[in-house]
């Protein structure tokens, strides 16, 4: 680990910057991998979980976090036969309104509504690379753009009186068009003040919104220009608006490597950079690593790096969630390290990622003034 100094340095910065911090919940987005329609709509508590209520209850209980970010999956809540808008699967919602009340109303922690899309939607089955792009007018199988509006406006209106919810639009958009990421983000803002919600809302750029490329092009298939000469143009009535991030620390960026190479000193000083010249804050929503000591030192110096620059204001680790058992949701090289999920274990019984990676590491560098009541704005307590 580094030296005392940069450990102080961590805690002086996190009184100042950063308002939420703590985990990914992920598996409500399970259980649809193979032939298309595989595990829809699924059962739920077999094929998919939101959170294990009593793992909720630890991180806030024992290990004082403050922040969960819950994925779902959209065509579970927006069944194929409505489509994308704004009629839900009922039962559905109810089981995710059951999770996000139990983190924000019953526990007082912060939640981030994660549809984990990959801004596709009508096929899941091969996620990340299936389904159709969101408002790609080319393909006459994509739900549109309003479409996609209309979903977040009556989901911003089901949410609206629950200021400790945290509207995150969509899960790591990649190969389309940045024009159209934009376009779709704008849209679902507009929806959702028009609906009369103005929770903080996290915005996500083109290239599985990846810090260290934020100002490069992403990927070869047309408009394919930085997020940087885009996202920026976002207009919010409410001024309650940040970047959504995410940045691992592997080799490619990837979070699949067990060894982190990559330091968020230089990986992310462009994106600082951007951040500062347009005056606009971000969160870094999925970050990871291992239980090794390379990992181990990255992880305390990316923690030290979001809290001694006030463009951030927050951040949560990948991942906890109720169905990983023994495998490792990130930068294990396949190996079946566990999860981050209290009390879980390797495939070998040794103590899994939580205690490894979540006790030895993270926690011990929480901030110790992170917001604990009052509405999520970009400013803080609202």
């Amino acid at each position: 680990m580094r030296s005392s100094l940069l450990l102080s340095s961590l805690l002086l910065g996190a009184e100042a910057t950063i308002y939420w911090a703590g985990v990914a919940e992920s598996g409500g987005e399970f259980g649809i991998y193979g032939t298309p329609g595989t595990g829809l709509p699924g059962t739920f508590g077999v094929d998919y979980q939101f959170i294990n209520s009593s793992a909720v209850d630890v991180y806030v209980d024992q290990n004082k976090v403050n922040l969960f970010r819950v994925a779902f999956l959209l065509e579970r809540m927006c069944p194929l036969a409505y489509g994308l808008g704004a009629k839900f699967n009922e039962t559905h919602f109810d089981l995710y309104k059951e999770a996000i009340d139990h983190i924000t109303i019953t526990k007082g922690a912060y939640a981030i509504l994660d549809p984990h899309n990959y801004m596709r939607y009508n096929d899941p089955s091969a996620q990340p690379y299936s389904g159709s792009v969101i408002g790609n007018k080319t393909d006459p199988a994509a739900a549109t753009t309003e479409q996609f509006a209309a979903f977040w406006g009556e989901l911003g209106r089901r949410f609206a009186n629950n200021n400790h919810v945290i509207f995150g639009l969509m899960n790591e958009p990649h190969d389309m068009p940045t024009s159209l990421v934009l376009e779709n983000d704008q849209a679902a803002i507009t929806a959702i003040r028009k609906a009369g919600a103005r929770n903080l809302v996290l915005a996500p750029g083109n290239g599985w919104t990846g810090g260290h490329a934020w100002t490069e092009y992403t990927g070869t298939l047309g408009d394919n220009a930085p997020s940087s000469e885009y996202i920026y143009k976002i207009t919010d009535p409410a001024n309650n608006w940040a970047v959504d991030i995410h940045e691992y620390l592997d080799v490619d960026f990837s979070g699949s490597h067990i060894e982190c190479t990559q330091p968020y000193n230089t990986t992310l000083a462009p994106l600082t950079a951007w951040l500062k010249h347009h005056q606009l804050k971000a969160v870094i929503s999925e970050f990871g690593g291992s239980n090794t000591t390379g990992c181990a030192d990255l992880l305390t110096e990316a923690l030290a790096y979001m809290a001694d620059n006030e463009e951030y204001i927050g951040w949560s680790a990948w991942a906890a969630g109720p169905l990983w058992g023994t495998s490792a949701p990130c930068c294990s090289n396949s190996t079946a390290l566990g999860s981050l999920e209290p009390g879980s274990l390797a495939a070998d019984g040794s103590p899994g990622l939580y205690e490894t990676v979540w006790e030895a590491v993270l926690e011990p560098l929480l901030p110790k003034t992170m917001q604990r009541k009052g509405a999520a704005t970009v400013r803080g307590s609202g």
